[in-house]
């Protein structure tokens, strides 16, 4: 578990050891860094591997973000991921999972956030596309995507969301729904949670496909 010492990663963690599981919390409190992937290497297997680890810049202004918390912001939302499903892939025996916590904001944009948007898109295009090599060594893989929960995270703009009356996910909501979507069959599922919603993997439209012009042979895309 990544970002397990404060909001949905304490509150997962809390949910698990109710059922008597043990959990292992790595946290850069305790001096693991998620972006570091000497780090990884040495976690050991689990059964379930949460990637919760996630910061925000704090600012919608592109030119007030430092080239330090450009990196940080990537470090530990979008290398945090690679790197734990790295080594979850390598270490992990079937029938395991992994969920790693994305958000509304990798789904649609985020203009308080552009940085933020853009790590948890890649979350989300990374378990989407992940999901198939995984499933060949049967390990699963889903993300979480929930809307404005009520952690640290927002510490700042919590008053102002609370004068709009705007509703907040509670970390325990999203937690029911980590370990719901993770003890599912499928993978490469990305789940949407919103206050007030019963919670359902999002159905992503389909691209237009090619059309070839006319007398062109058809074809496939080659295989990758």
């Amino acid at each position: 578990m990544t970002g397990g010492a404060s909001g949905i990663g304490a509150a997962i963690a809390a949910r698990l050891e109710r059922e008597g599981t043990k959990v292992r919390i790595l946290d850069l409190r305790d001096g693991f860094d998620v972006s570091d992937p000497k780090a990884w290497a040495g976690v050991g297997p689990v059964e379930l591997a949460c990637l919760n680890a996630g910061v925000t810049t704090g600012t919608g202004e592109l030119t007030a973000v430092s080239d330090d918390a450009y990196r940080r912001i990537f470090g530990v939302n979008v290398d945090g991921v690679v790197f734990g499903t790295r080594r979850m892939a390598e270490v992990m025996a079937p029938g395991s999972a992994i969920v790693a916590t994305a958000s509304l904001a990798g789904i649609v944009p985020l203009a308080t956030d552009p940085l933020y948007a853009l790590t948890k898109h890649a979350v989300v295009g990374f378990v989407r596309s992940v999901a198939p090599q995984l499933e060949r060594r049967r390990i699963r893989i889903v993300a979480v995507a929930p809307g404005i929960v009520d952690t640290p995270l927002i510490a700042g703009t919590k008053q102002v969301l609370e004068e709009a009356g705007f509703p907040l996910l509670q970390p325990e909501d999203v937690a029911d729904v980590v370990l719901a979507a993770a003890r599912r069959p499928a993978t490469g599922e990305v789940w949407a949670v919103q206050p007030g919603r019963e919670a359902v993997p999002f159905r992503f439209p389909n691209v237009p496909g090619a059309r070839h012009r006319s007398g062109d042979r058809a074809g496939r895309p080659p295989a990758h």
